[in-house]
């Protein structure tokens, strides 16, 4: 891949050179400058991280900073004007838009990948293979708080030992779907669980505690399996684990989800952050795999790229 840019990078050098001084000049953009901002969804973290590395090997000059505050904090600062873009592993809320809207802030929502909530146990856990969504539910619904304490109070052939949740905090995305598809009520759960916006302190944290049950990104299981469990969750149909292909053909239901990323029109307009978007969505397809996600068709990406033209023509 980073072949394929440095000759198309050459290539249109070549080209400008013998078109005359003025199309010389004009090579400057191949060189590009300045900052992009992104921030929001720790879930979408890994997959923008790894496109701005990418992106760096061919523009070195544009410095692009990605920001883990959460899909909630990422749109609050979004909305502010603060940021060009928002990782988001949910879509923009109502209120979330009308901010953006008295702010004057129009956007581009962009499908980017599939991603798998994955629920995890300690690896020395030897009894939670499954669990139903009507135990999740049990387990996170607010009523369960101060109640529900003990693994044999969700299933009687469990241990009469207590149970230690560990979550995503009231800003993230992931909570926010979590907590719609299986307790019925988004940002509905209880409120004593280990919480945090990072996924990588929740791994830690269920690493180190043997009665630990939590959920968070798949791709952040992927990256540490060798040091956890993954459990299988059973809708009705039947226990299914999250993989790309159950989480790609929607098997893995209720907790397979597109994730996405925000882009203000006023960044996009910009030359620097319009080639970071079209290079995201030029090369989606293979980091999107080796990050740990599931890819959307080729074919998403191309209307997204088509989508992103539009949003950014001057107006007629």
């Amino acid at each position: 891949m980073k072949h394929t840019i440095k000759a198309f990078l050459i290539a249109l050098s070549f080209i400008a050179l013998s078109c005359g001084s003025k199309s010389a000049q004009d090579t400057t953009s191949t060189s590009l400058t300045g900052e992009i901002k992104v921030d929001g969804s720790s879930t979408v973290y890994p997959i923008t991280e790894a496109m701005a590395e990418e992106f760096r090997t061919s523009q070195p000059n544009v410095r692009v900073t990605v920001g883990v505050s959460g899909t909630g904090g990422g749109f609050k600062k979004f909305g502010r004007g603060e940021i060009d873009i928002n990782n988001a592993s949910r879509p923009i809320k109502e209120k979330e838009a009308e901010i953006c809207k008295e702010s004057k802030i129009s956007y581009l929502d962009i499908k980017v990948a599939f991603d798998g909530l994955a629920v995890i146990v300690n690896k020395e856990n030897t009894w939670v293979e499954s669990i139903t969504v009507e135990e999740l539910k049990k387990l996170w619904e607010p009523a369960a708080q101060g109640k529900i304490t003990k693994w044999n109070q969700i299933r009687a052939e469990w241990p009469n030992e207590e149970i230690h949740l560990y979550g995503p905090g009231v800003a993230s995305g992931t909570y926010d779907y979590f907590t719609e598809v299986v307790v019925g009520e988004s940002g509905s759960s209880r409120g004593d669980y280990t919480a945090s916006e990072d996924d990588n302190v929740l791994v830690q944290g269920i690493m180190g505690d043997k009665n630990a049950i939590g959920f968070f990104g798949y791709a952040y299981f992927v990256e540490n399996s060798e040091n956890l469990k993954l459990v299988g969750v059973d809708n009705g149909k039947g226990a299914v684990l999250p993989s790309e292909e159950s989480i790609r053909t929607g098997t893995y239901a209720p907790l397979a989800r597109p994730v996405y990323i925000y882009v203000t029109n006023t960044a996009a307009k910009r030359a620097e952050v319009s080639a970071f978007v079209t290079f995201y969505l030029e090369n989606a397809a293979t980091l999107v795999s080796e990050v740990g996600y599931v890819p959307l068709p080729a074919e998403d990406y191309k209307e997204s790229l088509n989508r992103l033209a539009a949003f950014i023509a001057p107006a007629q």
